[in-house]
């Protein structure tokens, strides 16, 4: 009977272990799902300065053109978020390219990638449509291919040419940051954020220069000094997700 106890007891200790083991896995395997892998010297990142944008929305229609994005979504959305001084205060939002991304990490087969830039890519290939993605996202960024976009873009040629091919039915869309400009501006030798070719189409457009995009691994870069002048907040930060998209919140007088 006595060992008969010792032997449940030790089973129990062994079936406890390995439990907590196995959480201990879940929980790194979790932690690691989100990490950049490679190296880069670049930390991409924008400022949307909610002071200066009149919700014009040249930003959501550049992206359509250059994206070529089918009607009936959105890359870029732009959205009244409240009032300040009698006078609208607009919230745009493209993907927040999250350092931990919660679609990265519930992703099953990899599709969604997250780049050691800080950009969080997605491979069409890869995709199976589960929508995971889609779901995690606190923020609405992704959108699903629900039908193949054969017609004409609304957009092109009056907000631009598109850039990268479309993409096929059945997969989860989002926002880029234009990766495609910025890989091939720096190919080039041309420096993102400065140079309007290797620059996200949303910053490019943007007429009254509401939308800054640059290297925060740059101290001197546009986006590290916007934010060492100015208050700035992120959306959801107590998510833990760290957004690489960060706004300077409306002010009286500049909006004056």
């Amino acid at each position: 009977m006595a060992t008969e106890s010792i032997n449940r007891r030790t089973f129990l200790k062994v079936v406890g272990a390995g439990t907590a083991a196995a959480a201990g896995l879940r929980a790194a395997s979790r932690a690691s799902a989100t990490e950049a892998t490679g190296i880069s010297p670049h930390r991409w990142a924008m400022v949307i300065d909610q002071a200066k944008c009149t919700g014009c929305g040249y930003c959501s229609e550049a992206c359509r053109a250059h994206n070529d994005v089918a009607p009936g979504m959105e890359w870029n959305t732009v959205v009244q978020s409240g009032e300040l001084g009698g006078q609208p205060v607009y919230l745009p939002r493209p993907c927040m390219h999250c350092e931990h991304a919660p679609c990265v990490e519930v992703c099953p087969v990899k599709a969604s990638v997250h780049r050691a830039d800080g950009i969080v890519t997605m491979d069409y290939d890869r995709c199976i449509g589960c929508r995971y993605c889609e779901v995690a996202c606190p923020y609405g960024a992704r959108s699903f291919n629900w039908e193949t976009f054969t017609g004409a873009n609304p957009a092109v040629p009056k907000w631009g040419e598109p850039e990268v091919p479309r993409r096929p039915r059945g997969v989860a869309e989002k926002c880029t940051f234009c990766v495609h400009r910025i890989d091939r501006g720096l190919a080039l030798g041309l420096k993102p954020g400065v140079d309007e070719a290797a620059t996200p189409a949303c910053a490019v457009v943007c007429p009254v220069g509401a939308r800054v995009f640059g290297d925060l691994a740059d101290p001197e870069s546009n986006v590290s000094r916007l934010l060492a002048d100015h208050p700035s907040y992120r959306l959801r930060e107590d998510l833990g997700t760290g957004p690489r998209v960060y706004y300077l919140p409306a002010r009286e007088e500049a909006s004056a």
